[in-house]
């Protein structure tokens, strides 16, 4: 019902995989193939097949997508291994995403090779609350620490996006589903290729009165709502054989309800994000030097309101990202091949949190800004057949910070009794957020987190890849880890426990601190077997995540919100007149909710249900029920979740 394409393995110097440089050859990775002869871009900046990506790595295409039904994009990942997440309630609420139990804002989301992180949160990293499934036509993850391929912050890994791109004269597809708590999702997209012109418009508008964010069992009763509006498009124009040029765009407008201070409220929430692309691709020396220029920019911005305050804006914040890139590839035979590039990246933010009072002047904006100039290259080699070595280096040159020079190498061995067999090592670095930094919890003596890592693992693909099977070890260290430092307000004789500038001094209630050591490693493992009509898989993933400050409270405890165990399993049947019935599970092991672990959060199971009937080539109907068990459960203390919910609705594609 859900399958998902596994090739564990690491790549190392590449970046971004939604290159317009490759758009030709990226194409036919939107229908990957059950057989590792599939292509994808985003470890190597480069077609490759997935069984010669030498890191770990999910891909989910367009046909497991749509046959999972899912709305979001955070459930579609929670399906893949080494995935955990802590969401504050129904659709749209706060949802952070860890990826081998590392911080949420350790794990870098990319757009249509954008990178997606909001400068204006507090870690720098991405709430993916708003990111709906839209005209998503394809999703990779590729776990480890990442930094030497995509920069600050990608210690836990990467989640790239890429919508899609239109293969025929003229095209178009629609999505109309409806369901428990008054929700109704609506999306439709439309493109073409003509002449040398490629583009699509795509949009979707999503609808829920929602559930209380305040858990049931804490007295939640109020249903909190969420509205979204997301638009995306794109169009690349061939001036040439060998020149195109590449523009792309997403927009998303969403309105939730939530509720602050453990109890029922009418607080809301306007959080609005625009990314935009505009790239020239050229291919010299007969196509095999590929270069790209390209301008990314970035704006998230947030505004928090409770009509019941005397001045109703509790919160407003605003962060941008301003990014020129080269990339260069250069084939100097058809065994080595070269990636390399240059990247400025300019972020800045603003935020402020106004008081209730109208008493009380509006208080100035925080602002920060930062700059990081990078240059990266990787050399590819396959020495004999079957066997590809990577190794690359990348160095960051930040503003603040200096220069930090990152190395990463890896390798995967094809044998022809269908054995792949990989093992990498890599490296990351993630500057403080500007939140971190100069807000009013900021701390400007802050030092840049570090982490280093390495996995090994095995596949086998049995009866002509009817059956694969396999498993990955992976050991990763963090040092310098960012914690927020509570303070006993207003008593406190910690210098740091002021607002910084403040006269006379203001007491605050804590700050960012250096303090921390962490350390994870597990093992995931994941299996598929097809047999005519019938589709089996799963995963499960065991990860012990720590925190090793050594002489401190909390260790040996279990970092907040990660389960040590999860796992996953599916299955689905086609039948020969158009009916397609499936289900799938999912058990997450207990995790705790902060770094004493004093607070539990127990283990849950969740059982879903799904049927698609095809009424013509190009139009099917669904439906589904998730959590048909009606299963009460936290993942994060003190907010609810979704219970049972029954949707359904019909698909087209023309």
């Amino acid at each position: 019902m859900f399958k998902v394409f596994f090739r564990s393995s690491i790549c190392l110097a590449a970046v971004a995989a939604s290159s317009a440089a490759f758009a030709d050859e990226a194409s036919t990775a939107h229908a990957v193939a059950a057989d590792g002869d599939s292509i994808i871009v985003t470890a190597t900046r480069a077609p490759l097949t997935l069984d010669e990506v030498p890191s770990s790595i999910a891909v989910l295409d367009k046909e497991a997508i749509d046959r999972a039904q899912d709305i979001g994009v955070t459930e579609l990942l929670l399906r893949t291994p080494g995935i955990s997440i802590a969401r504050n309630g129904g659709y749209g609420t706060s949802t952070s995403l860890r990826i081998r139990g590392a911080e949420s804002e350790h794990t870098v989301v990319v757009i249509d090779g954008v990178k997606l992180n909001d400068p204006s949160s507090t870690g720098g990293g991405f709430n993916f609350a708003n990111l709906l499934i839209g005209d998503i036509d394809r999703i990779e993850v590729l776990r480890g620490p990442q930094s030497i391929l995509w920069g600050s912050q990608a210690i836990g890994g990467v989640v790239n996006v890429v919508t899609a791109s239109p293969e025929k004269s003229l095209e178009g597809s629609f999505d109309l589903e409806a369901g428990s708590r008054e929700t109704v999702s609506a999306r439709a997209a439309i493109g073409g290729r003509t002449g040398p012109l490629a583009w699509r418009l795509g949009g979707q508008r999503f609808t829920t009165d929602g559930i209380s964010s305040h858990a049931k069992a804490f007295g939640g009763v109020e249903r909190d709502g969420y509205r979204n509006t997301n638009l995306s498009g794109r169009a690349e124009l061939a001036l040439a054989d060998n020149v195109s040029a590449e523009v792309r765009g997403y927009y998303s407008s969403g309105r939730v309800e939530f509720d602050g201070f453990n109890t029922d409220s009418n607080d809301y929430g306007l959080n609005k994000e625009f990314v935009g692309y505009a790239g020239l691709n050229f291919d010299l020396a007969g196509g095999r030097f590929r270069n790209r220029v390209a301008f990314a920019y970035t704006d998230t911005n947030r505004d928090n309101f409770n009509p019941d305050r005397a001045r109703p804006q509790s919160f407003e914040a605003d962060g941008q990202n301003k990014r020129w890139e080269y990339q260069g590839s250069f084939d100097f035979t058809d065994r080595i091949t070269a990636i390399f590039g240059a990247e400025n990246e300019r972020s800045d933010f603003r935020s402020r949190s106004p008081s209730a009072s109208l008493a009380t002047p509006l208080p100035a904006f925080v602002r920060g800004k930062a700059e990081l100039t990078s240059a990266y290259g990787q050399l590819s080699i396959e020495p004999i057949d079957g066997l590809t070595l990577n190794g690359g280096v990348r160095y960051d040159d930040h503003d603040r910070y200096g220069g930090q020079t990152l190395f990463a190498a890896g390798g995967v061995w094809r044998l022809a009794t269908g054995t792949v067999l990989r093992a990498s090592y890599g490296e990351g670095f993630k500057a403080p957020s500007l939140y971190q930094l100069f807000s009013e919890y900021g701390n400007v003596g802050l030092d840049p987190e570090e982490a280093h890592g390495w996995e090994a693992g095995i596949e086998q693909h049995l009866f002509d890849r009817k059956l694969v099977v396999g498993a990955s070890w992976f050991d990763r260290t963090t040092t310098n880890q960012i914690i927020f430092n509570s303070c006993s307000f207003p008593t406190s004789t910690d210098p740091l426990c002021t607002v910084p500038g403040s006269s006379p001094a203001t007491p605050r209630f804590g700050y960012y601190l250096n303090v921390a050591r962490s350390e994870a490693h597990g093992v995931e493992a994941a299996a598929a077997l097809t047999l005519g009509g019938l589709t089996l898989d799963g995963n499960t993933s065991w990860i012990v995540a720590e925190d090793r400050s050594e002489g401190t409270a909390n260790f040996g405890k279990w970092l907040p919100r990660r389960p040590r165990n999860t796992a996953n399993a599916s299955a689905s049947y086609a039948f020969g007149f158009g009916l397609e019935l499936g289900a799938a599970v999912r058990w997450s092991g207990k995790s705790y909710d902060n770094a004493s672990n004093a607070t539990r959060l127990d283990d849950y199971t969740l059982v879903d249900l799904r049927a698609e009937y095809a009424l013509s080539d190009a139009v099917k109907l669904f439906a589904r029920a998730e959590n048909i068990f009606d299963e009460q459960y936290m993942t994060a203390f003190r907010y609810g979740s979704l219970g049972r919910s029954i949707y359904a609705g019909i698909r087209g594609r023309f």
